[in-house]
């Protein structure tokens, strides 16, 4: 039996519920957005990727990011309220590596993949969200993290060229609607 996802309203009321500030309300609707049309588009390719899954997954990904280790916490939140498959993808959101392998992408990597590419409340692709992420680090005084983002990065580079072979465009028009 499918189990049953919580739609974008719901989404909404349980990140309201949870005191999800509105400026990570709409990061977590923007991710949303963008990795349901990435997998929409390799559905068009003969994936069959579940979008329902996606769509609620990236609504509630950053549910608790005002909190320590928020994946975590953001994970047990969509437990408690029967979202297992929510919840997989919200615990592993953080630190997610690598990516499938093109033929068998998941949930989860749509998931991650929109992550990495939306920057506050619009996609921006991959260079301008790590360099981003990038100057959090350094700010942060997190040098040592430094190596490690500059290699997801590339991952998810590679990730992003093979899912681009696949569907024919860019990551970029494919968000610009060309």
């Amino acid at each position: 039996m499918k189990q049953q996802h919580p739609d974008r309203q719901e989404c909404l009321r349980i990140l309201e519920e949870y005191k999800t500030p509105a400026h990570v309300v709409r990061h977590c609707m923007a991710v949303a957005d963008t990795a349901v049309k990435i997998a929409a588009a390799l559905n068009q390719h003969g994936y069959q990727l579940d979008l329902e899954l996606i769509e609620a997954a990236g609504s509630l990904h950053d549910i608790a990011r005002k909190e320590e280790e928020h994946w975590n916490r953001g994970a047990e939140i969509a437990e408690s309220l029967g979202f297992v498959q929510e919840a997989e993808i919200i615990r592993v959101h953080m630190h997610y590596s690598p990516f499938s392998p093109v033929e068998k992408i998941t949930e989860t990597d749509m998931v991650c993949l929109g992550d990495r590419t939306v920057k506050e409340d619009a996609y921006v692709g991959l260079d301008k969200r790590m360099e981003y992420i990038l100057e959090k680090a350094k700010k942060g005084g997190r040098p040592n993290s430094i190596e490690r983002i500059l290699e997801k990065k590339e991952e998810t580079r590679s990730f992003i060229r093979g899912i681009e072979a696949i569907i024919g465009t860019t990551l970029d028009q494919l968000m610009k609607g060309e």
